[in-house]
């Protein structure tokens, strides 16, 4: 293993200190009682509060003034200046805690806890006066120093940024500790999800599990990863959605489940794609997907509220707004809207003719539901910026929607497209098991063309359809998606703590 002067020298300090027997690690508990942002927001020097507290965070720098220094520590709110002097750290003669473990064996990143009261400087920054100092872990890398400097006019400037997302993304431990706008995108990815939770829990439905590994891998169009079960000697497959068994819940007499389920599908990567993704998915009893639009427009203008205090959330160099309510298209209206074709009546050979005037390439195995959803994907999609319903799809695109009560070949679905992208897809399910079992089928000839993505037919969903299920509504949210658009988030990449990666080449 190669190591750097610094990894060197610092390794040689955990030495020392534990020669002077100070373990660089040590196990007591330290009780914190205050933070740095709770004491920048209401320390008063009239008041005279925060006269006893006790912090622990990263010491961020240091300025040491001979027998007095003042440092920045970092917690997991934000940074304080500390002021730290030699005689009230080390009161008796012994001075080795400052003149030797402070000044010489620390180091930016290492955690500390201090003791202490706190003042205002002669130029007013609140700060922590140290009378006790504990090392509590030593850091063995250093950080990556990033500057910042505020000019004349308020402006902040970042230099030596970590911002290579190859670093950035592997090395997201350190990611969040020099830069703490990250720290505040999943500060509000959690945000969201929490306010999602209470908007359906007070709504009575009930938050549930279902299996990850499935026998079938169903309630998609998309590809599994698989792996096999030992002592059951089987097949098992990551779940690409949970959607069947939820509604086999509402099948066993739930009116009314969610679940914000960890999904898997072995397909391509890219700034909107990772193999990994969160999804919020809802069944509801009794309701059809008129009133499952009503309740995503209400719940998702709810979490801009609670992330931003408006319903406007500026996205790149656009700024969305959630309020309701929101604009709404039938697929077919979108396409003739973008491309002036009406692509209504046509049959297969039809939309391929469509598909090539149109520039679009399409894969020689998939049948009339792919191309309408290729030309829509490439021609409409990336228009449709503010929140917007495309409903009413193709029969052929949706083997788990319920058939159009007036359309003829169409079917009761719906996606919400924001920033370019769909957030969101919804059913009036279809609950006829002989029509579901049809659809399986259909998708299982797809699969024989050569289309990877075809669904499999799971005949314990469909005997679970056989004993009845009410009319319901089921939604699905993705959750990674949402979260970029909520924290102006360029990538996926940016709203996972650890997203998928190639791996790592190592250094010769």
């Amino acid at each position: 293993m190669h190591l750097s002067e610094q990894e060197l020298r610092r390794r040689h300090e955990r030495e020392e200190l534990q020669k002077m027997g100070i373990n660089p690690y040590p196990s007591e508990l330290f009780d914190v009682t205050a933070t740095a942002k709770e004491i920048k927001e209401n320390f008063n020097p009239e008041q005279n509060n925060y006269q006893e507290v006790s912090l622990a965070g990263r010491m961020m720098s240091r300025r040491i003034m001979g027998k007095a220094s003042f440092a920045e520590l970092m917690d997991s709110t934000g940074r304080i200046q500390i002021y730290v002097s030699r005689d009230d750290i080390a009161p008796g003669e012994d001075k080795d805690l400052y003149n030797t473990v402070f000044k010489k064996m620390l180091d930016i990143g290492d955690f500390i806890g201090i003791k202490g009261y706190v003042f205002k400087t002669q130029v007013g920054e609140t700060s922590v006066h140290v009378t006790e100092l504990k090392l509590l872990a030593k850091s063995l890398k250093p950080l990556p120093i990033v500057k910042r400097e505020v000019d004349e006019n308020g402006v902040e400037h970042v230099y030596d940024a970590f911002s290579d997302p190859e670093l950035r993304y592997r090395q997201r431990y350190v990611d969040l500790v020099v830069n703490p706008d990250v720290r505040d995108t999943f500060i509000k990815r959690t945000r969201l999800v929490n306010t999602m939770r209470e908007y359906l829990n007070e709504r009575g439905y009930l938050e549930v599990e279902t299996p990850i590994l499935q026998p079938l891998y169903g309630g998609a169009a998309a590809r599994p990863f698989k792996t096999h079960h030992n002592t059951l000697d089987m097949t098992l497959y990551l779940r690409i959605a949970n959607e069947l068994y939820l509604k086999r819940l509402i099948v066993g007499g739930f009116d009314g489940v969610y679940e914000f389920s960890k999904d898997f599908r072995n397909e391509g990567m890219s700034r909107f794609h990772n193999p990994e993704f969160t999804q919020v998915e809802l069944y509801v009893a009794y309701k059809d997907y008129y009133w499952m639009m009503d309740l995503v427009e209400e719940m998702v203008e709810r979490v801009a509220i609670a992330l931003h205090g408006t319903t406007e959330v500026q996205v790149g160099e656009n700024v969305i707004n959630f309020a309701r309510p929101w604009k709404r298209f039938t697929m077919f209206e979108a396409i003739e809207h973008f491309t002036g074709i009406d692509i209504s009546a046509m049959d297969e050979p039809q939309l391929r003719e469509t598909a090539a005037s149109l520039g679009i390439k399409l894969d020689p195995n998939i049948g009339k539901g792919k191309i309408i959803d290729e030309i829509f994907g490439e021609k409409c999609e990336g228009k449709l910026i503010q929140p917007t319903f495309i409903t009413d799809y193709p029969v052929e695109m949706s083997p788990l929607a319920k058939k159009h009560r007036s359309k003829e070949g169409l079917v009761e679905r719906f996606e919400a497209i924001c920033n370019g992208k769909e957030i969101c897809n919804s059913f009036s399910e279809l609950n006829d098991p002989i029509d579901q079992r049809a659809r399986f089928e259909e998708q299982l000839e797809l699969g024989k063309r050569g289309d990877t993505e075809a669904m499999v037919l799971d005949e314990d969903f469909l005997r679970a359809l056989e004993y009845g299920m009410p009319p319901t509504a089921g939604l699905g949210i993705g959750i990674d998606r949402l979260s970029m658009i909520m924290t102006n988030s360029h990538s996926i990449q940016d709203v996972l703590f650890f997203p998928q990666m190639k791996p790592e080449r190592q250094s010769e």
